[in-house]
């Protein structure tokens, strides 16, 4: 048997539980991990929130996208994206169902080694995020020598945007509040802060203008901001779906009806992130680390928007 964290009923996060639950020998194809750390993101909340449907038949709901431990139990010849998969390897998993547990059965296509220079709470807060910050300045080509600004930049993929338009040689300005200005000087990018007027802060920064904008944050200040400095509505991404956003004509990604789900980019990212973090280039920010048993107060603490970083759990 194992713990693991499920939403019984559709509402806020009171309707998470702690269960019991039993652990069977993985499959050919699969792995047992026991998990040191998992990922929580705003996906995880909204699941149960009824914001996604209130479909009974999905009840419970098991939650968790990414994790990191170790490997159990495999079967034999078993082989990853990253190579052969043994007991004992330290990974990351993702995409998977039902990170949040002490243990988890896991498809080996989802396994990564873990970065040597990662802990495990911070690997396990790497993959979901960081391949959404590949998805998006792939798509708007964020090359040398550009100028881009990326919207909630302190958050968990602004963060890994910002670390990877700084290795691309990009010129970033990232959006934050003034107690995140100095995390983003850190990461190589130029902070100013969000609110009224931050189309001329930027502009005070950026005289020769803007050359695409990743919005981590939603809301019409940094799609009106955008839309405002940036020539091309090609060059601009939102990874938070609205009617709004989809009718102006920029880029949508995500999961969201209608919007780019860019599975292939997503998969192929996972081991270039895991290369960047073991070569030292890219971090991870873990603003909380909760047990498995506060689940609902780390997703009270993820719905307010402003972490600087991950949450994450720790069996």
């Amino acid at each position: 048997m194992t713990r693991a964290v499920v939403a019984t009923a559709f509402g806020g996060p009171e309707v998470l539980a702690v269960i019991q639950t039993p652990v069977g020998s993985p499959g050919p194809g699969e792995a047992l991990v026991s998990v040191r750390a998992a990922g929580t993101n705003p996906i995880d909340y909204k699941l149960y929130s009824g914001a996604m449907g209130q479909d009974t038949a999905r009840l419970p709901i098991w939650l968790g996208f990414e994790a990191a431990g170790v490997v159990t139990e495999v079967a034999d010849a078993a082989e990853g994206p990253g190579g052969p998969v043994r007991v004992g390897d330290e990974v990351i998993a993702y995409r998977i169902n039902g990170a949040y547990a002490a243990d988890v059965t896991v498809p080996l296509s989802s396994v990564i080694p873990k970065p040597s220079p990662l802990s495990f709470e911070e690997a396990s807060g790497m993959m979901l995020t960081g391949v959404t910050a590949v998805h998006a300045l792939t798509v708007v080509a964020v090359g040398a020598g550009e100028t881009v600004l990326i919207h909630g930049a302190t958050g968990g993929v602004g963060l890994m945007a910002v670390q990877l338009a700084v290795d691309a040689g990009a010129r970033v300005i990232g959006t934050a509040s003034q107690g995140g200005h100095e995390l983003l000087r850190e990461f190589g990018a130029e902070p100013v802060l969000y609110g009224a007027g931050l189309e001329d802060r930027v502009r005070a920064l950026a005289p020769g203008g803007v050359d695409a904008a990743v919005d981590c944050a939603g809301g019409d200040e940094a799609l009106d901001t955008s839309l405002a400095l940036v020539a091309s509505r090609g060059k601009i991404v939102t990874v938070v779906a609205s009617r709004r956003a989809f009718d102006s004509g920029i880029k949508v990604i995500g999961g969201a009806p209608g919007a780019d789900p860019g599975t292939e980019i997503r998969a192929a990212a996972r081991l270039s992130l895991a290369r960047l973090a073991e070569a030292g280039k890219l971090r991870v920010v873990v603003a909380a680390a909760y047990p498995l048993a506060e689940t609902a107060a780390a997703h009270r603490a993820l719905a307010t928007g402003h972490t600087r970083g991950k949450i994450v759990l720790v069996p």
